[in-house]
């Protein structure tokens, strides 16, 4: 698919996954095709779901303010971030209280078509889950302080900003100690 307009409706008409949700879905697609940043991430969570806006919840706030230190307005900027994730609808609740994971089905639809549409300069790639999809059978730690490639272009890795993922961030202090720095000097010089 060569237009991105056509793509966009596609996905944000899907619904193929609505059975399985017992919900309707509401696939959030946010970005420009000529976005700098392509971000890509786990699902929506359900503040997301409800306000179609993404990272629109703690774990953005986190992002944005503490990790990428800017304001909404230039995070929200889709000429700046195009922000992807391997599902567009908010998965549900697992039963053991977390999200469950996004349908395989989405990333496999949606995801290589925008990632082949969006003329970007870097990858951010956000989560384990995310990591394991676009870097599959390497060490999540060794991606997140290490530079990487993806598609022919920078890629940066990091752990999920979401308050459940306070043991990662003791075990690794040096992320934010310094890793989120080098990342954040990259960003900025983009917008």
């Amino acid at each position: 698919m060569k237009d991105f307009g056509e793509l966009k409706q596609k996905i944000q008409e899907c619904r193929y996954c609505q059975r399985q949700f017992g919900y309707e879905p509401h696939p959030v697609v946010w970005g420009k095709p000529n976005a700098k940043i392509m971000q890509i991430s786990q699902a929506p969570s359900l503040n997301v779901h409800n306000t179609l806006k993404p990272f629109n919840d703690l774990s953005g706030k986190k992002l944005r303010e503490k990790w990428y230190d800017i304001d909404d307005e230039t995070f929200y900027d889709q000429n700046n971030f195009y922000i992807a994730s391997l599902a567009h609808c908010y998965p549900g609740k697992s039963k053991s209280g977390g999200d469950r994971l996004p349908p395989k089905c989405c990333s496999e639809k949606w995801l290589r078509q925008e990632i082949d549409i969006v003329d970007n300069q870097i990858y951010i790639i956000i989560g384990s889950y995310a990591a394991k999809k676009i870097f599959p059978n390497q060490n999540f730690v060794d991606l997140i302080f290490n530079d990487q490639v993806f598609n022919g272009k920078p890629a940066y890795v990091l752990p999920h900003p979401s308050p459940l993922n306070r043991r990662w961030f003791k075990t690794y202090p040096e992320f934010e100690a310094k890793r989120v720095k080098e990342i954040r000097a990259v960003i900025k010089s983009l917008v």
